[in-house]
């Protein structure tokens, strides 16, 4: 290498050496970390030491439960074994474990006693897949936990998970869990209020003079909250490409973790909010301030369990003993409905205070989610309002993106005609120009065109501009809840795959089923192909590409078997819609008025100067021509 290669590699080995000294970590968020390390592992040995210790009392006081206390067990030495792991939160080692209930007509939420923690939610006005009478549950109570690490004033450090709250003046919609200490009015409160109507209630952790109990430089709680979930639907396949942990940052960054494999992630800066996803349900952990120092994990679960992912996450709040600083949250447990999620931003003040909820919902790309935005969601919606069927609304939905792409469509079918009028031409120049003389032959193709009035890509970008529309269509269909459980026809779900035929073994590629609406597309599909293919002209060398025309409508017949039924019955209408326009653009259009316009348009051209695409593309192939001469001259010259 040369000195200048020698300097560059230098400046660049500067740059990194500079930028990780400038992102590393200062000392004291090197111990932050250290600290949070050492009680993590710390508070899995005491929780360890004090399960067993409760366990074993439990045990010894239901065996003796017919002997007075005095005969059978020393109170004072079982007190000071609780009080050697639990300290000053030694009243709340031992109780009952009841749980208490909130509700509305929405939401029903069971309250443990011990750990303080929502162990169970339903979903009133949902049903899981082949359950028609109970509320659809989103997690029991050995399937979600969270936990609260605290660290007393002795130095011991607790989770809140072993711990045994107090529910004191519960009613039908709000509760305080609190947890007691040994004085007695030293105690930490878990707030739960859940208001009418609605799938978002609040949860607040509230200190009442924390400060004789817990270490004073304690400044922040560490939770863990860690989640299965179950399969609610009935293509888990489906279901499992859908389910996702996603959070999104105080900067307004989403990101989300592989829905494919085991992930992990940790984000260093602040956490506005947390989801826990499925299909078309979440349970949503928003902090009014922020999380940090969060950890993330994402694993799917076998094929042969009821569960189709397990998320875990491990967060800090703020949470200051010093100044009785409560840590305030809100949970959302309810449905991925893009219009109720984006309506908790209605009265938002300014874009900083916005929770952007609706960006769970997964929507496509960028181009894709603008239009699902803007039309999919709002027509699809409106179109509800009415109290339409299903079908019907489909079926409306789909006539208004036809006439919307109408024009699109039109210009496609008469570049089509054009091309197929001149057909008699381009055989005639196929003929005079041999394969040998490939660029001659484009040449006098490029002059029929410009004498015609023909663009090479007039055909195409209308089918550019139709294409987004389709694929947001494609995205839209299997994220729409509005969907689920909705029937028509043989179908009993059309946010799920319609089968009618189904077999022990998968087929690879297919699946151990095949569904009647995906079938219907398919035939539909492939007689399109055939109307298609016959109107249109085709290059008898490219025989190949007219092939893998009748071969894509099989091939979707493979990709949509698993796909919501309401997707491939949409693409069945949109397929009979393409067919009746065709035939009206066949009866419009007439190919020899067509051609005889075309010759008087090439006359009144004649003598006129190309048009600029014409003239460069012309450009381009003398160009082309020019440097194949040159390059046949230097092979001559060296086998000379």
């Amino acid at each position: 290498m040369d000195k200048h290669s020698w300097i560059g590699l230098l400046l660049i080995a500067a740059i990194i050496v500079g930028f990780s000294m400038l992102n590393r970590p200062s000392k004291e968020e090197m111990a932050e970390r250290q600290r949070i390390n050492d009680s993590i592992r710390i508070a899995q040995q005491m929780e360890m030491e004090a399960q067993h210790l409760s366990d074993s009392i439990n045990a010894t006081i239901s065996s003796n439960s017919e002997q007075t206390a005095t005969d059978t067990i020393d109170g004072e030495m079982l007190y000071a074994q609780l009080s050697a792991v639990y300290g000053p939160f030694t009243p709340a080692a031992q109780g009952e474990d009841k749980e208490i209930i909130l509700e509305n007509d929405k939401l029903r939420l069971h309250i443990a006693a011990k750990g303080g923690r929502i162990a169970q939610a339903e979903l009133k006005e949902y049903k899981a897949y082949g359950d028609t009478v109970n509320p659809l549950t989103l997690f029991r109570a050995d399937e979600s936990d969270m936990s609260f690490t605290l660290i007393t004033s002795n130095n011991r450090i607790l989770t809140t998970r072993n711990l045994y709250f107090e529910p004191i003046q519960p009613n039908a919609q709000n509760v305080i869990m609190r947890l007691k200490s040994e004085i007695e009015d030293a105690y930490i409160d878990f707030v739960y209020t859940l208001p009418d109507s609605t799938y978002m209630f609040d949860f607040q952790i509230v200190p009442h003079n924390a400060n004789l109990v817990l270490a004073q430089n304690m400044n922040s709680l560490e939770m863990q909250w860690r989640q299965l979930i179950p399969q609610q639907e009935r293509g888990r396949k489906f279901e499992e490409r859908y389910a996702h942990l996603q959070y999104m940052t105080t900067g307004l960054d989403q990101e989300r973790m592989s829905e494919a494999k085991h992930d992990t992630k940790r984000e260093s800066g602040k956490v506005r909010w947390i989801g826990y996803k499925d299909q078309f349900f979440s349970t949503i952990l928003i902090a009014n301030d922020a999380f940090s120092s969060c950890e993330f994990e994402s694993t799917p679960q076998q094929a042969d369990t009821r569960y189709i992912k397990a998320y875990q996450t491990k967060a800090n709040l703020a949470f200051d003993i010093a100044n009785q600083q409560s840590a305030s949250m809100r949970f959302f447990m309810g449905p991925n409905n893009y219009n109720l999620l984006k309506s908790y931003d209605d009265n938002a003040e300014n874009e900083l205070v916005k929770l952007h909820l609706q960006e769970i919902v997964l929507q496509g790309w960028r181009v894709i989610i603008w239009i699902n935005q803007i039309f999919s969601f709002p027509v699809f919606d409106w179109l509800l309002h009415f109290g339409l069927p299903i079908g019907i609304v489909i079926l409306l939905m789909t006539l208004i993106i036809k006439l919307i792409i109408l024009p699109f469509v039109f210009a496609s079918y008469r570049s089509s005609a054009k091309m197929r009028v001149l057909k008699p031409q381009m055989d005639e120049i196929n003929a005079k120009y041999p394969a040998e003389k490939m660029q001659e032959r484009q040449k006098a193709i490029m002059e029929l065109y410009n004498r015609a009035g023909v663009s090479p890509m007039s055909g195409c970008l209308p089918m550019l501009f139709q294409m987004p529309i389709l694929m947001a269509m494609f995205w839209f269909f299997p994220i729409a809840i509005e969907l689920r459980g909705q029937s028509l026809w043989w179908a009993d779900d059309l946010s799920a795959y319609d089968a009618i035929l189904t077999w022990g073994t998968p087929i690879p590629l297919f699946g151990d089923h095949l569904s009647l609406f995906c079938l219907i597309m398919t035939v539909a599909n492939l007689g399109y192909t055939i109307i298609t293919m016959q109107s249109q002209a085709t290059d008898p060398n490219m025989k190949f590409m007219k092939w893998m025309m009748y071969l894509m409508p099989i091939m979707f017949l493979f990709i949509f078997n698993d796909y919501a039924a309401g997707l491939s019955f949409y693409y069945t209408i949109s397929l009979g819609f393409t067919i009746l326009q065709t035939m009206c653009f066949r009866w419009a259009i007439d190919d020899k008025k067509l051609l005889a316009q075309m010759e008087a348009n090439a006359k009144k051209k004649a003598g006129k100067p190309k048009s600029g695409f014409m003239a460069r593309l012309e450009k381009m192939q003398q160009e082309q021509q020019r440097m194949a001469r040159e390059n046949a001259k230097a092979q001559a010259k060296k086998y000379r």
